[in-house]
């Protein structure tokens, strides 16, 4: 009778000391669970990128087949009866995220922790193999090796026969459309906000009291303030279903980030104590802003750089001699 209290206890076993008959029914549990993760991808997939989708259901089918066959052998040398043995049981096995960690990643993060599945898993029993003693448990860690090294080329020759020609490059037209709309397009309108919105109050500030310590207090409320409003502002306003935006905490997390960085850049060189040298590295930090500005519109949002720059840094410059005229009068 095999005892199971090691692995119903607090402590858990180490790789090494399992028998065959354990890492066997470990195996089965672990492609069980890999199976239903590509099963989860495939799912969260299927409305955006099918092509993926089908991909993850390939896997999904592969990896429920590779279970079907360690069942029968399992079957043929221990019975019918499988311990319910699974990865948090056994101390040095591999571990896979929680499922609420990776339904919601994007497509490339998606294929890169499939891929990683695949490699650790195979890593894994390779070590494993070389560090046993027994022959029956390495000749069987070698044989889950392999297996593994199959899944990894499977994964590979799926990915081209569905993604393969004008399918993927749909696909990475879309998630690149996805990634502007969720992040960049948010977070662009936030920096914009914040680099900009905030000239004015904090350079006014600076040249009305010329007093470092003042200006930056100025410059941290108007930043986070401005933060907070365009983050909720940005989530509360559209909720990404009819739009296709994406989540709004998303978009929301991106544009109040951006605009509290914005305004930050430009207020934090307060904190020296001398008024010219605050101020001029001041400007050069705001100089800065507005051409990373420039950059991300001609990178991300193709707009000229020309029709970029006369925007970003004309309505900046005015904002920027507004707060000064101001605060010097």
């Amino acid at each position: 009778m095999v005892s199971l209290l090691p692995f119903l206890g607090s402590s858990r076993r180490r790789f090494d000391s399992l028998t065959p008959r354990e890492i066997l029914a470990l195996a089965i549990s672990s492609e069980e669970e890999d199976g239903a993760i590509y099963a989860l991808y495939a799912s969260r997939l299927r409305e955006a990128y099918p092509a993926s989708a089908a991909v993850f259901d390939a896997m999904a089918a592969e990896e429920n087949e590779h279970r079907r066959q360690l069942i029968d052998l399992y079957r043929a040398r221990f019975g019918d009866l499988i311990l319910p043995i699974r990865r948090e049981h056994v101390a040095d096995f591999y571990a896979r995220k929680p499922v609420w960690l990776v339904e919601n990643l994007g497509l490339e993060r998606i294929r890169e922790e499939a891929e990683a599945m695949e490699r650790q898993a195979r890593a894994f029993y390779l070590a494993a193999a070389a560090r046993s003693t027994d022959a029956e448990v390495r000749r069987l860690l070698g044989d889950l090796a392999a297996a593994e090294a199959a899944h990894e080329a499977g994964a590979a020759r799926l990915t081209e026969e569905h993604l393969g020609g004008a399918a993927g490059a749909e696909e990475v037209s879309t998630a690149r459309r996805q990634f502007i709309l969720t992040w960049v397009q948010p977070g662009l309108a936030g920096l914009m906000d914040g680099s900009v919105s905030t000239l004015a109050p904090i350079f006014a500030t600076a040249f009305a009291t010329q007093d470092p310590w003042t200006t930056f207090l100025v410059g941290l409320s108007a930043s986070l303030g401005a933060g907070i409003s365009m983050g909720f502002t940005e989530a509360a306003h559209d909720d990404g279903k009819l739009s296709g935006r994406g989540a709004p905490w998303k978009r929301g997390l991106a544009s109040g980030v951006m605009t509290t960085l914005g305004g930050l850049g430009h207020a934090l060189p307060y904190l020296i104590p001398h008024f010219w040298t605050a101020t001029a590295l001041a400007l050069v930090i705001v100089f800065v802003e507005l051409w990373a500005i420039v950059w991300i519109q001609n990178r991300y949002m193709e707009t000229p750089v020309r029709r970029a720059m006369f925007q970003v840094l004309l309505g900046g410059g005015l904002v920027l001699a507004t707060g000064i005229l101001i605060g010097a009068s």
